[in-house]
């Protein structure tokens, strides 16, 4: 298939309500939107890096410089047949796997589409429908966290996380979970903190959670494994796995027992499905972390969130749980069992509306073969 035409839009939509993690307070969400086409298909891509490097060293900015500068010049007018031809081109340029995965992503999409088949399909899907739950920042206080908890479960979620950091963790904890015994509850630290802190994460194995996740740093295995010697609950690794290799680590010594799979994160769907498919064979369960994504993104997560592997409920939630108006249609709805529906239209299976794409582009720029 030859490329003969990408375009990038850097966008901003406003969230239905401000985002609150360790790394700061989110209003609107930033992201680069990726256009491919080649022989009368079009293919869309959403790169997650945000206004801040907060989650990622990555940025709008830097992923807006390395795309138009390096990974967009190598693709466009270049016959690629392959998803492998596509990582080939990019594998002497170092980093910036959430770039990679919104180039990749659109490629996904333009491929599927060739071939006629759902994205889900074309990834391995098996479901057609993926449980999901929803992830809930930082609140003023506990009393306002269970009240919008209660919201959210009223709305259909059953499986809540909830994100916490030093000073804002056991005591927010056991306030959801005396209002709400037998709720599938988890928390998520986000690298909040060191191996000196184990004393506070080790108070929330007294509360059933699903999981931990990343309490630690990014960086990090050997503590995160000190510190799962020291629970009972099991530590989940996010920003620590990259790639396969940190997955099959990880897995070796025990520094996780379950993984959440974010495609941005580790550079693509391509990688995503390598990590999927280890942990399957290691018994290691896996879900599909979001970043907020618009009805794009979201499509190509409950894509791979089908995949048999992904057996526990992921952070992708329906559309109108962060924007009042999404740029992609039809939106994800929530359906009574707190799952959502796969697509089964070709490729990612939304049509982007483009009246909404323009109203959100901050900036635009194209490039032809």
């Amino acid at each position: 298939m030859k490329i003969d035409f990408i375009e990038l839009r850097h966008i901003r939509m406003r969230l239905v309500a401000p985002f609150e993690t360790s790394f700061g307070v989110e209003l609107d969400r930033d992201c680069v939107i990726l256009i491919l086409r080649g022989e009368g298909l079009t293919g869309w891509g959403e790169c997650v890096a945000g206004m801040s490097p907060g989650y990622s060293y990555e940025t709008t900015m830097t992923a807006w410089h390395v795309l138009t500068d390096f990974f967009v010049p190598a693709i466009v007018g270049s016959e690629i047949v392959t998803v492998e031809d596509l990582r080939d081109r990019l594998r002497v340029f170092k980093g910036h796997p959430l770039a990679r995965a919104g180039l990749e992503m659109a490629f996904w999409d333009l491929l599927a589409q060739a071939a006629g088949k759902p994205l889900a399909t074309a990834l391995g899907g098996v479901r057609k429908t993926v449980p999901v739950g929803v992830s809930v920042g930082i609140q003023k206080d506990a009393e306002l966290l269970v009240d919008t908890i209660g919201q959210f479960i009223d709305q259909g979620y059953d499986r809540i996380k909830i994100k916490i950091k030093p000073g804002r963790d056991v005591d927010d904890v056991q306030a959801v979970r005396r209002a709400f015994p037998d709720l599938k509850l988890q928390v998520d630290a986000n690298s909040a903190y060191t191996i000196e802190d184990a004393t506070s994460i080790e108070a929330l194995d007294d509360y059933d959670l699903l999981l931990i996740e990343q309490p630690l740093a990014e960086d990090d295995l050997i503590d995160h494994s000190r510190l799962q010697a020291r629970l009972k609950t099991a530590i989940c690794l996010d920003e620590s796995i990259l790639s396969v290799r940190h997955a099959r680590q990880a897995v070796e010594i025990d520094a996780c027992r379950i993984i959440n799979i974010k495609p941005g994160r580790v550079g693509g769907l391509s990688e995503a499905m390598a990590i999927h498919n280890l942990c399957l064979e290691s018994n290691i369960p896996v879900w599909c972390g979001g970043m907020l994504e618009t009805g794009i993104g979201r499509a190509s997560n409950v894509a791979i969130a089908s995949l048999p592997g992904f057996t526990l409920p992921g952070d992708i939630s329906a559309s109108d749980r962060y924007y009042v108006e999404d740029i992609a249609d039809p939106p994800f709805v929530l359906n009574p069992d707190s799952t959502l529906d796969v697509p089964t239209k070709p490729g990612l299976g939304v049509e982007v509306l483009g009246d909404r794409l323009d109203r959100v582009t901050l900036r635009r720029e194209a490039f032809r073969a």
